[in-house]
């Protein structure tokens, strides 16, 4: 007859038949109860399954079974179907609400210990996106509106900027066009105004966001920002998904990492192989001349997974970061001897498929030259 063991917060239990033939209810002390909790969170045996299999094995009971997949290291098979309903003893205090608190104690902690001050920045970048969308919606709308009463000027040359200060001083000095104009009545007057003035705010509290934020990341992630700007590195953390994400990332995930889309299509075989992504807007990469922005964003990827972890430990800044890249980037723009023919050897002749056939063959090893 097969015996099931059953783990519960609360105890370890052998269940024959729908009946609980063996148990070892755990102690109603806090901390074995979390200690206990920490073991099965970890994937590791409790001393008391172990002690429960000893003992039905001592009795002559070897056909065991579990819905844990951790008792498999002690020769339990896998169980399937319904699991048995067992509710706690009540002995000791082991009771449903002692449960619940110490699940939601536990539970705080936790939380507290992933907290990761990123998600500050992250929400900042996130929020300066949602404003640049929105300022770039409203200005075309009020530079078109603002052309509409001028038709023999270009519409829409003007920036959002400068129609917005114009408006704002129309409610100083009211129009003189008559009511025959193509001014609009004194309600849409007022209106337009007020989409004006809204820009203006926008634009001014997108500036404090900039500023909180070139602010705060060398504060948080020197490493990181003394090699990709403060700006840069909010982008790199708030497409991470934070800092501990970034910081188990390879290389050359980082490389990419905003580049998912052409990276996909890569991988249908629709285009070849993204480069860099959010790399890109590096001076040191952005600036390159195209044959260099791989070699130098796979570079600037490597020193960035390296700061990302000095970061989340906590160390402080650690300048060498930043000059061995220095130092790789000079290599990588450091013109080779005899210039750009120089690159193309043998091999690369071999690579383009060269004008000798007898040639290729021979480095091939497919021929024996005579």
């Amino acid at each position: 007859m097969s015996v099931e063991i059953v783990t519960r917060w609360f105890g370890v239990y052998a269940v024959e038949n729908g009946r609980i033939t063996l148990a070892r209810p755990f102690p109603a002390e806090k901390a074995g109860l979390l200690e206990r909790w920490a073991l099965r969170r970890e994937g590791r045996i409790l001393p008391d399954e172990e002690a429960l299999v000893r003992e039905l094995r001592a009795q002559g009971k070897n056909e065991l079974l579990s819905r844990d997949r951790r008792l498999s290291v002690l020769a339990v098979h896998r169980a399937f179907g319904h699991l048995p309903e067992i509710v706690p003893p009540g002995e000791g205090g082991l009771t449903r609400e002692m449960g619940r608190g110490l699940l939601l104690e536990q539970g705080r902690k936790d939380l507290a210990r992933a907290w990761d001050p990123s998600v500050h920045l992250e929400e900042a970048v996130r929020a300066l996106s949602d404003l640049d969308e929105t300022l770039n919606l409203l200005g075309e709308r009020l530079s078109s509106w603002w052309g509409r009463e001028r038709p023999e000027e270009a519409a829409g040359e003007e920036s959002p900027r400068a129609v917005s200060e114009a408006l704002r001083k129309e409610a100083e000095h009211p129009s003189e066009l008559g009511p025959g104009s193509l001014a609009p009545g004194p309600e849409l007057s007022s209106a337009r105004r007020s989409l004006a003035e809204l820009w203006l705010r926008s634009e001014e509290v997108r500036r404090a966001l900039e500023k909180s934020v070139e602010l705060e990341a060398p504060r948080r992630f020197p490493n990181l920002t003394a090699l990709l700007g403060p700006l840069l590195t909010a982008r790199m953390l708030s497409q991470a998904g934070g800092l501990s994400r970034l910081a188990r990332m390879p290389a050359s995930t980082v490389q990419v990492l905003g580049a998912e889309r052409a990276f996909f299509e890569h991988l249908r075989g629709r285009g070849p192989p993204p480069r860099h992504g959010l790399l890109f807007l590096h001076p040191s990469v952005h600036t390159a001349p195209r044959a260099q922005r791989g070699k130098i964003a796979r570079a600037l990827a490597g020193k960035v997974a390296i700061a990302s972890r000095r970061d989340l430990e906590g160390v402080g800044a650690l300048p060498a970061l930043s000059e061995a890249f220095e130092r790789r980037l000079a290599e990588i723009r450091r013109p080779r001897k005899g210039g750009p023919s120089s690159t193309r050897g043998p091999a690369a002749e071999g690579r383009s498929g060269g004008s000798n056939p007898q040639a290729r063959a021979e480095r091939r090893g497919t021929v024996t030259s005579t």
